[in-house]
């Protein structure tokens, strides 16, 4: 009997077979290959529309290819992707930072089943997981939405250039809203390299995130070209800080979250640290300070798995060693 994988050719011979309900030893004994080989190829690949040579010889083909590219996970490799999973890193990321920084060439799903033997054997990796943390998706609501903002430019008037995310420097805010809304963060999000800035915010005024933007943002000035807003109030004073920081402010449509999608998925991204219903007066700045380095060392899978701080920058951050 001949054990080698059944060809293309074969597969449609099997099909034709069935068709003319030919039993499994009878397709067994015209292909000369074992009852179990036909059995195995009919049970894995028949669904709700019989047997389908076609996508079962893609299937064998992509099992083909994975094999090919198993790699052995050794202790050191093993420890590298601990650490990785442990900075809050996805499989696909970890992959994506060991491949760019000439580690190895692994595929996710080898994580995947790493943490699953983990978790199986009592571990805990798998916490590090932020797919735990999904919940209900909501708009990130200002503290007062009701009334209109004077003189604000709205994002039919944003140049262009900003939808391309071709440069550094377009930004885009918005808040976080903390327990009995009695609290709350400040982010902004720069749209091409996804570095993000937060900030604790005290009180609940446009004065005070007026000011705290313009002490977070002095300092990278020459970085800074545009910022979105949506039409929260206490954006209020845009005015100020676009003379302070000699930026154009511009501000979305009334319930149009998906105009700074880049900031919504952040700050779901930082909800993964602090769930809905944190009180961010008890969050201390070392914390805010904690959550930025980890988003902004994290590589991104959209952009080619690369760091925010290493766009933003020009330098990436080696997190095997930071």
């Amino acid at each position: 009997m001949n054990y080698q994988q059944l060809t293309n050719d074969e597969r449609y011979q099997i099909k034709a077979c069935l068709q003319l309900h030919m039993n499994q030893i009878g397709i067994a004994n015209l292909l000369n290959r074992s009852p179990a080989t036909i059995s195995r190829e009919i049970k894995r690949n028949t669904g709700k529309r019989g047997y389908r040579p076609k996508q079962a010889n893609e299937l064998a083909t992509m099992r083909r290819l994975t094999a090919s590219k198993s790699i052995k996970l050794t202790p050191e490799l093993r420890q590298d992707i601990i650490e990785l999973i442990k900075q809050e890193l996805s499989p696909e990321q970890a992959c994506d930072y060991l491949i760019t920084h000439g580690k190895t060439k692994l595929h996710h799903e080898t994580i995947y089943r790493m943490l699953l033997q983990d978790k199986r054997a009592g571990g805990t990796l798998y916490k590090h997981l932020r797919h735990l943390h999904k919940s209900h998706r909501k708009r990130y609501g200002s503290y007062e939405r009701r009334g209109r903002i004077k003189n604000a430019v709205s994002i039919e008037q944003r140049p262009e250039l900003v939808n391309t995310r071709s440069r550094i420097g377009d930004w885009e805010g918005d808040t976080i809203i903390g327990k009995n809304k009695k609290s709350a963060i400040y982010t902004l999000v720069d749209r091409k390299s996804l570095y993000t800035v937060i900030v604790k915010l005290n009180g609940k005024n446009a004065t005070e995130l007026a000011d705290k933007t313009i002490k977070a943002l002095k300092p990278m000035s020459s970085k800074i070209h545009t910022i979105t807003y949506d039409n929260g109030l206490e954006f209020a004073e845009h005015e100020r800080m676009a003379k302070a920081l000699d930026v154009d402010i511009y501000f979305a449509h009334p319930y149009s979250s998906w105009e700074r999608g880049i900031n919504e998925n952040t700050n779901g991204l930082i909800r993964q640290y602090f769930p809905k219903g944190t009180d961010f007066n008890k969050v201390t700045n070392s914390q805010i300070e904690f959550v930025m380095k980890r988003l902004n060392t994290r590589p991104r899978k959209t952009r080619g798995g690369k760091q925010p701080v290493e766009l933003f920058l020009g330098k990436a951050v080696d997190l095997l060693t930071a």
